[in-house]
């Protein structure tokens, strides 16, 4: 950091470079930049913080498995009863809701 010798001496030099008129525009121009400056990286650091927010949120939600028609549960529960040769298991096929019964 500066110490408060080292601004004097830089508010001076400022002064002498530019002139009275000039400085107080300039010091306006800098103090906007520094401004858009901070807001900026306030920004970016609020946008870090929501997306670690929702990776946390994320990894809290339950994980949905995927589950097995009725169709797949039948065939898997008679798959370990002995079939006689030629004879195919029974599939019977879905029904499927036609749109006059909703």
């Amino acid at each position: 950091m500066l110490s408060a010798p080292d601004i004097a001496i830089l508010g001076a030099v400022a002064l002498l470079v530019f002139g009275p008129e000039q400085l107080p525009k300039l010091a306006r121009k800098f103090g906007g930049i520094m401004r858009d400056v901070q807001n900026t990286s306030h920004q970016f650091i609020r946008e870090m913080e929501r997306a670690a927010d929702e990776q946390d949120a994320a990894a809290e939600r339950p994980h949905l498995e995927a589950v097995p028609s009725p169709s797949v549960q039948a065939a898997e529960a008679h798959a370990d009863e002995p079939m006689l040769p030629g004879m195919t298991p029974e599939i019977k096929p879905k029904k499927v809701a036609e749109p006059s019964e909703f």
